[in-house]
């Protein structure tokens, strides 16, 4: 840990080495929507906001949103190999108290992990907007930890555009053309507007045939996944109107092909099949320039199909399973209303009260019944500026659950001051609630390794939140330079959170249960430049996730810390040779050593002991060249996982989550290349010839 310190240094140094040369381009000019009362820069927010813009997406020669997302200071990923998916967590945070939006519309997942995160076709998306610290007055549950905003690409104005994508990959050293072993991509996208009308109508393709096995393609460590994703949309566009539908659809097979039995010579497959359509209404109207109304109506359905079939190699014949959880089927479905009116009464006072109707339903062999879930809210929050370098955003949420007593009114308070042309500081306070979802109360998950029940008797959680950030804009660069740096802290206090735990009466059993209290703190620093051909960013930070043994009575003479500490670094670079048209990019994240305690029997005392544990730190690294061919095509290359991290050592001996258990923590397949060819044409670039 001493020996990064020193390095941190030094890279924080270079905004002053970089602002030597001369070029044109801003960085805070990015426009925000998330939670906004209206678009607005990053500067003018009173959040704390990190873009992704669509720039930054193609240079990661991604095929997925963790591959965007994977080296953001205070997001971490693990991945479940036995069910082939991925979770998020967010400044300390399990995924299920991050809020998903696509265009602003939750996504819904089956269980309690965020699985849907990848379940988005990449090349439909313009930019993500991560809003850290609780959102609860303005989306309501699940938004303790902070929200994920996947915003789609807009049709093109006045006229018509095709954009197609192939990427080839290996997965680790193996790989085959076009398809069977590596990671195959291929996306069409259509998109334009005659008059007043426009659509878009697109698609992609993904398939990873998996990695590791034997000889006969079975048994491998990571999972076969292959994805159909498709996205339409019409909509008409007025002077003061903007009113679009739009559907997303996903069809996904991910194949779990045991290795056969040498004894019986019979061989298990698992196939887990996931379809889902979004329907979205939305409407943008500009009743008058102080008053805006916009409207979401949504409607969700998600399946998730599981069968499994036993393969006789003697004689080729196939049967299907009847082991307990071989064959189901769950269904959930969503329906979401949304409407929130912004007016500008003033120009220094804005109000904006919303409406929000979610109405949650489940069925399923592993479900307890039919249950559902009716959330009602209405929330309001102003924008008061007494004087220009002062903006005050107090916002109330009320909600009638249809399961649980929520509390009488959930309160925020976020503010920003100015103090000089170079100082921005922001502070906030945020309560968060958030109620249990029908995954975590009804949903029941049995197989021949597992048996997890959830438990219709939790209580809801509830959070005090603190945060803050004050952000540094060099002043005296030459035109065309910004170099910003910035530092932010935050404390979460959680109530009831809820966790998974051995049942009290079997331990083969898991449940859902409250924890009596949780906490997280920390605090990121970061800096960042801009310029015509170089865009850089180097940032630190340190996150303390609370020890639930501190306060235990069993152990106060351990003296044992409150908070366990992990360090991260992460740094990008891109570099554009604007002559010739070539783009490099490198992404890096450095994440510390995860330390933890765990209560163990000792064998010969029969009492407890205090161990320490860690999950092992790893350095991930990408790196990636784009070449503009022609006008219309451009041709990626790259590296990913140059240091070839394919798992962490786990001391603990207690399961880590309910797929995983103390073992290795998997993190990749290995060091992969990849080569990607692109082309994009529009009747504007033609008009332009």
């Amino acid at each position: 840990m001493k020996n990064i310190y020193p390095f941190i240094a030094l890279l924080f140094s270079t905004g002053k080495v970089f602002a030597q040369n001369d070029t044109t381009a801003k960085i805070l000019d990015e426009v925000v929507v998330t939670g906004q009362h209206k678009p607005q820069s990053l500067k003018n927010s009173v959040y704390k906001v990190t873009i992704i813009n669509r720039q930054r997406i193609a240079l990661s020669g991604a095929t997925n949103i963790q591959q965007v997302l994977f080296n953001q200071l205070g997001l971490s990923f693990s991945n479940d190999n036995t069910l082939g998916t991925a979770d998020i967590q967010m400044m300390g945070m399990s995924g299920r108290n991050v809020k998903i939006l696509l265009d602003g519309v939750p996504l819904v997942d089956r269980g309690d992990t965020r699985e849907s995160l990848n379940q988005v076709d990449l090349n439909s998306i313009d930019r993500i907007e991560l809003v850290e610290g609780p959102m609860s007055v303005s989306y309501g549950s699940d938004a303790l930890a902070g929200v994920v905003n996947l915003i789609s690409k807009r049709p093109s104005t006045g006229g018509f555009s095709v954009f197609a994508k192939a990427q080839e990959e290996t997965a680790g050293n193996e790989y085959y053309p076009l398809n069977y072993k590596g990671v195959h991509t291929q996306s069409l996208n259509l998109g334009g507007s005659a008059g007043i009308w426009n659509f878009a109508l697109g698609g992609s393709h993904n398939e990873f045939d998996g990695f590791g096995g034997d000889g006969f393609g079975r048994g491998k460590s990571w999972r076969p996944k292959e994805q159909w994703l498709g996205n339409g949309r019409i909509g008409i566009r007025l002077k003061q109107l903007d009113l679009y539908y739009k559907l997303d659809g996903l069809h996904e097979d991910i194949s779990n092909r045991m290795a056969m039995n040498p004894n019986t010579y019979e061989a298990i497959s698992q196939y887990y099949i996931s379809k889902r359509y979004l329907h979205q209404l939305q409407n943008n109207w500009t009743i008058r320039n102080n008053l805006q109304l916009n409207s979401i109506l949504a409607y969700t359905d998600y399946s998730r199909h599981t069968k499994t079939i036993k393969h006789q190699f003697a004689d080729g014949t196939n049967s299907l399973s009847n082991e307990p959880g071989s064959q189901d089927k769950s269904t959930f479905n969503n329906f979401t209303f949304r409407n929130l009116l912004n007016y500008q009464c003033s120009p220094g006072i804005s109000f904006q009260p919303g409406v929000e109707i979610t109405r949650e339903k489940a069925t399923g062999a592993r479900i307890n019944g039919t249950p559902g879930i009716t959330d009602m809210a209405f929330f309001i929050s102003s924008e008061i500026k007494p004087t220009k370098s002062i903006n005050l955003r107090p916002g109330l949420r009320f909600i009638k659950n249809s399961v649980y007593d929520a509390p009488p009114v959930i309160p925020s308070v976020n503010t920003k001051f100015s103090l000089n042309n170079n100082f921005d500081l922001r502070l906030a306070y945020a309560y968060g609630f958030r109620s249990p979802a029908l995954r975590e109360l009804y949903f029941n998950f049995v197989d021949a390794n597992h048996i997890i029940v959830g438990n219709p008797h939790l209580k809801a959680e509830h959070s005090n939140s603190f945060n803050g950030s004050l952000s540094y804009t060099l002043p005296n660069l030459k035109d065309g330079y910004q170099n910003v740096i910035s530092l932010s802290g935050f404390y979460n206090s959680f109530n009831n959170l809820i966790n998974y735990a051995n049942s009290p009466t079997s331990t083969d059993t898991t449940i859902t249960v409250n924890i009596d209290k949780y906490k997280t703190t920390g605090f990121i620093i970061e800096d960042k430049l801009k310029s015509k051909n170089l865009v850089a960013s180097i940032g630190f930070s340190y996150i303390g996730r609370y020890n639930q043994l501190a306060d235990a009575a069993a152990f106060k003479e351990d003296h044992l810390p409150q908070f366990m500490w992990t360090p991260e670094i992460n740094a990008n670079l891109f570099y554009e040779f604007s002559k010739v048209g070539t783009t490099v990019a490198l992404f890096y994240k450095f994440s510390g050593k995860k330390p933890g305690y765990e209560a163990v029997m000792n064998n010969s005392t029969g009492a407890q002991e205090i161990h320490v544990t860690h999950i092992e730190g790893c350095h991930i690294a990408d790196f990636t060249v784009n070449q503009k061919l022609f006008s219309q095509f451009n041709l990626s290359a790259g590296i990913k996982n140059i240091f070839n991290v394919t798992q962490l050592t786990n001391t603990s001996t207690n399961p880590d989550g309910v797929h995983n258990t103390g073992s290795a923590i998997p993190m990749s397949y290995g060091r992969s290349y990849f080569i990607g060819l692109t082309f994009h044409w529009s009747t504007k670039q033609s008009s332009k010839k």
